[in-house]
Order: structure tokens, then C-alpha cells, then sequence
């Protein structure tokens, strides 16, 4: 009997610098044992030191795409990241709700590390009311989850009470990223909206530019351990290692004049 693939898509812009977008997804998704497979929603004009440009592709050849892969090959799970505008958000919704992947992991990029804008701002309230509902988890950072709940966090403290409030009556499950904050150690909290849990992920803080895709890599790694079957809790867990290994290493290297990439296949060379 022929063996089977884990099999991982991602649907998000294309970075040609290769430290963010869809080419940090492939290189998680192998780094982390899938098979990986592309969406292209925007080719973005990026480099290390910023965004110059954001070519959409249009909405109906995304929808095509989708469409192209989930009919031949499937998907075990599914990581969306840069969706531009409302019109991209309920097609990509409406097209995937025709196939029976669970496994959705939601990046809401709204801005680049760089701090360049990435979504429309209209496009926002498209994203809460008919996206995050849908998904199994979001993966926000600090400045994306201020959008979100549409008030300042101020600390760590204020973490636990977030990720309820931005779970969506329970609904959808919240990683929140805390490598904005400042305190000195860096603690991601997870809450399990299917189990009402909240989980602290501790990690030391690495001082380095090199968080160029952090956010990418960081959901795919997620992504990944859900298509390998883990339990929620666990797949965050090991996305978590994996994310904190790849900066650490990541930091020991200089690539680009600006926020340089973490390092995805640590555990092959360094």
C-alpha cells in the first residue's frame, strides 16, 4: 500500500525575498513533515527592508485555484494568511465551505514587519463577521488584535482576558502572539475555545531583526502539526517549539538590509 502525505495549503501573497508569505508556508510545511501546496492571493513587491507594491490576483483564478488543488489533491489543513479586500475574504469563505476541511488556520495579516499596511481597511470588518467565525484557529499578533477588539493592550496582564474576547463567543480558537510587548519573557497565550482552556507559552526572548515572516511561519507551523492529526493544545505546542527554535537559530545569521528571515530548516543545517 502506497504511503500518503500530510498534506498542507496554504492561500496567501507571494513574498520574493523568501523570508515571508507563501514561501515561508512551504518551507514550515516541510520543515514540519507536510506536503505542501500554494494559493496565491497577491504578488507583493517586498524585500527585508519594506513593501513597495501589492499586486492582486483576481479573485475568481484564486477561487480557481482553490478549487484546482482541493478537487485533485485535498488538504489535511489549511493556513490563510494576506486576504486584501472583502470580495477575496467571501470568495475564498464560499469556495472553501464546499469542501470538508476542518483544519483552518487564520493569520489576519493586516500589517507587514516592516509596519507597511496590508489590508484593505475595509476589508476588516469582512474578516471579523464572515472569516474568523469560520475558522478553527486565529493567530493575531498584538497590533492585529488591537484592530480586532478595537482597544490598546497595555501588557501582558492583559493577554488571558483577550484571546476570549477575540474567540468569538467561544467559536474559534486564539493564538495571540506577544513578541510586540516588552517584558522579558515572551508568553503567548492560547485559548481552546473547544475545551475552554488558556494556555501560557513561555519562551525566552531572543533580541533580533531577523522577525521577518515570524507570523507566517508561526501559523503554518500550526497548520502543520493539525495535519499530522495532533490534538489542538499539542499542535500549538510543537508550533511553538518549532517557532522558537527557527528565531533562535535564525538570529545567528545576516541576510537583506532590514528584518531578516528566521531559520525554517534548522533542524537539517546550520
Amino acid at each position: 500500500m502506497k504511503k500518503q502525505y500530510k498534506r498542507a495549503l496554504t492561500i496567501a501573497g507571494s513574498d520574493p525575498s523568501g523570508g515571508a508569505g507563501i514561501q515561508a508556508d512551504l518551507k514550515t510545511f516541510s520543515a514540519c513533515g507536510c506536503y505542501g501546496m500554494t494559493v496565491i492571493t497577491a504578488v507583493v513587491d517586498e524585500n527585508t527592508v519594506g513593501v513597495t507594491d501589492v499586486h492582486p490576483i483576481p479573485v475568481s483564478f484564486v477561487s480557481g485555484q482553490i478549487k484546482s488543488v482541493l478537487d485533485d489533491i485535498g488538504a489535511d489543513a489549511i493556513k490563510i494568511g494576506m486576504l486584501h479586500s472583502s470580495d477575496l475574504i467571501r470568495a475564498v469563505r464560499e469556495t472553501l465551505s464546499k469542501y470538508n476541511v476542518s483544519n483552518i488556520v487564520l493569520d489576519p495579516v493586516m500589517v507587514a514587519t516592516s509596519g507597511d499596511k496590508l489590508l484593505q481597511d475595509e476589508a476588516i470588518e469582512t474578516l471579523k463577521n464572515e472569516l474568523i467565525p469560520y475558522v478553527r484557529v486565529i493567530t493575531p499578533n498584538i497590533p492585529e488584535a488591537e484592530i480586532l477588539i478595537g482597544q490598546k493592550i497595555t501588557g501582558q496582564h492583559d493577554l488571558p482576558l483577550v484571546v476570549k474576547d477575540l474567540s468569538f463567543n467561544r467559536s474559534v480558537s486564539v493564538l495571540l502572539k506577544a513578541g510586540h510587548l516588552t517584558e522579558d519573557e515572551l508568553i503567548d497565550v492560547f485559548y481552546n475555545a473547544e475545551t475552554d482552556e488558556v494556555i501560557e507559552l513561555k519562551s525566552k526572548r531572543i533580541q533580533t531583526r531577523n522577525t521577518h515572516g515570524t507570523g507566517c511561519t508561526f501559523s503554518s507551523a500550526v497548520a502543520a502539526f493539525l495535519a499530522h492529526g495532533l490534538p489542538l493544545n499539542d499542535a500549538v505546542t510543537k508550533a511553538k517549539e518549532y517557532m522558537t527554535k527557527a528565531i533562535e537559530i535564525g538570529a545567528k545569521y545576516e541576510i537583506g538590509k532590514g528584518h531578516g528571515p528566521v531559520h525554517h530548516f534548522f533542524g537539517f543545517w546550520e
